[in-house]
């Protein structure tokens, strides 16, 4: 059994506590997620099954949207209200004023890692590094907001829907929002609606189901490997050909010359498959489509990134 799931995490739970999970019911061998939720998050969760678990690297880079309520006026240590509060601040603002310093946080933006998150510091997850109570400046990371709707205003509460790239935390979003606003602020409900080229509407709840009824659920909804990343170029090859990419051979111009591949441009990803749609493998194309015609015989033209079996 191999594919992606898509589940709707509820709050309360986190993201490797649906994997062991789906782990379970389906007594799958491996199972992994891409882009991690934080437990009080809720919304679309990329669930990857044993071979599909080689996708989740492709999967963690797309962008996402969410919908996210901040609350102005309250500082918290973990940049959510779950966390221990820090402080409470008296709120002085106008709407427009609020909505013009959300704007100004559209773009790219510099956002600090925060001290309470799973990114590792010597080979450790931050948050253990503060729980333990050694201060550590988390790193500063470059991200992509691309646009922020506020959806509605009922102070101190701010509701709004974001798009952005990977590695973007909202919750650091709303502290920075309310920093700059002078009164602070921390994220108090987080969903996410997309995340690359699936949506809400793809997910799938299994709260409240039991065993069986959850089992049929999961393998009803199973994407097969050749649909999980409909968004990449598919060159089509023989057996011949899938037989010698599993065995290490780098594809040359002479692959992907006499295939249709007028719009590829150099380091796009593209899948070989074969003519019923199997996946064959994942390559990053290491010329744009123009050159591939110019290039010798023998010259390699792509780099694989994963194989399948």
């Amino acid at each position: 059994m191999n594919g992606v799931l898509i589940i709707d995490k509820p709050s309360g739970r986190t993201s490797h506590d649906i994997v062991r999970d789906v782990k379970r019911l389906l007594g799958a061998k491996k199972v992994g997620h891409a882009g991690t939720l934080d437990p009080l998050a809720t919304g679309v969760l990329t669930i990857c099954i044993n071979e599909a678990t080689k996708l989740a690297q492709f999967f963690s880079n797309d962008d996402k949207e969410y919908r996210a309520t901040m609350l102005l006026g309250v500082r918290t240590d973990t940049l959510d209200i779950e966390g221990e509060v820090l402080e409470h601040c008296k709120l002085n603002l106008q709407t427009e004023e609020l909505k013009d310093v959300m704007e100004g946080f559209v773009g790219r933006i510099e956002q600090r890692v925060p001290k309470y998150s799973a990114v590792k510091f010597k080979g450790k997850p931050l948050y253990k590094w503060t729980r333990q109570g050694v201060d550590i400046e988390p790193p500063l990371r470059s991200v992509d907001v691309y646009h922020i709707n506020v959806e509605e205003i009922r102070i101190p509460y701010v509701t709004f829907t974001v798009s952005c790239s990977k590695g973007t935390y909202i919750r650091s979003l709303c502290a920075d929002i309310g920093d700059t606003l002078g009164c602070g602020a921390c994220l108090t409900g987080l969903r996410r609606t997309r995340s690359g080229c699936f949506d809400e509407g793809n997910a799938i709840s299994l709260e409240l189901l039991a065993d069986e009824e959850a089992i049929g659920i999961l393998k009803k909804n199973l994407i097969p490997l050749a649909n999980s990343l409909p968004g990449l170029r598919r060159i089509v090859v023989d057996q011949d050909t899938a037989d010698r990419i599993r065995k290490g051979y780098q594809p040359d111009f002479g692959v992907l010359n006499d295939k249709k591949t007028p719009l590829l441009g150099k380091g796009d990803l593209v899948k070989f498959v074969m003519q019923d749609g199997s996946i064959i493998a994942v390559a990053k194309t290491l010329f744009s489509a123009e050159e591939i015609p110019q290039l010798g015989n023998g010259k390699q033209a792509a780099k694989i990134l994963r194989v399948f079996n």
